[in-house]
């Protein structure tokens, strides 16, 4: 759902990594800045900046994104084995 007020702090973060596969001009909409991509940018570098996380730029949400998926996935055999 995009927003209509550009957002800002973890609610900005939590919508670029959930939009980052799509692309920052897509994130940029849905996080309510439209086509202002560099504003979009600057923004989210400072929300990560206050949360302690430093990121190079928007693509680094995409990276850790691919990152994730390669995991493996433990699980048990069944619900009533290990």
């Amino acid at each position: 759902m995009t927003s209509q007020l550009p957002l800002y702090g973890t609610e900005l973060i939590d919508c670029a990594k959930a939009n980052a596969n799509q692309g920052i001009a897509v994130a940029a909409q849905q996080c309510g800045y439209n086509d202002d991509i560099a504003t979009f940018e600057r923004e989210l570098q400072l929300a990560t900046e206050r949360i302690g996380v430093k990121i190079n730029g928007f693509q680094d949400l995409t990276k850790t994104a691919v990152a994730v998926r390669r995991g493996i996935e433990i699980a048990p055999d069944s619900p009533t084995e290990l």
